[in-house]
């Protein structure tokens, strides 16, 4: 099969299905257009700063929060990182790398109810302290862990 007729079915597809969610009214149309994301927030360069954009002004470091990273990543481009926290009335979970160009590399509100855990893959440049910053009951909360990064997975 051609590639292009396979994109065209994909982009197709995709544009089917969305049309079909907002005609029957399971989406609005700013879900679909993501217009509500808080882009402030994505171009801080501190802790400090971020936490300002989030709504905060100070954040406690808390034991309840469990990261799940590699303590070298062979490969910055894709690093997973898991974030559980146990605090209770999670409301949102955001994950803040130090020494990225732009701190904040992901947001994530947590539905009441939902089970406050994630999984997902981030970009790193270089080694660097990775922050998961959790909103709880209308309170900020930290937990840290360094991630080292090698070039090419040599560690060099």
């Amino acid at each position: 099969m051609d590639q292009g007729r396979r994109d065209a079915l994909k982009k197709g597809s995709g544009i089917g299905v969305m049309s079909l969610l907002l005609a029957a009214g399971f989406l609005k149309s700013g879900d679909v257009a993501a217009a509500d994301w808080n882009s402030a927030a994505f171009d801080t360069k501190s802790l400090a700063d971020t936490l300002k954009a989030l709504g905060g002004s100070t954040s406690t470091e808390s034991k309840d929060i469990i990261m799940t990273t590699p303590d070298i990543a062979e490969n910055g481009a894709v690093v997973p990182v898991g974030i559980t926290s146990n605090i209770p009335k999670t409301e949102s979970i955001a994950i803040l790398i130090e020494k990225n160009p732009n701190m904040l590399a992901a947001a994530f509100e947590i539905p009441q109810g939902t089970e406050p855990t994630l999984s997902t893959r981030v970009k790193m440049g270089q080694t660097s302290n990775v922050y998961a910053l959790i909103k709880a009951d209308g309170k900020f909360y930290t937990a840290v862990k360094e991630i080292k990064v090698t070039l090419g997975g040599c560690g060099g």
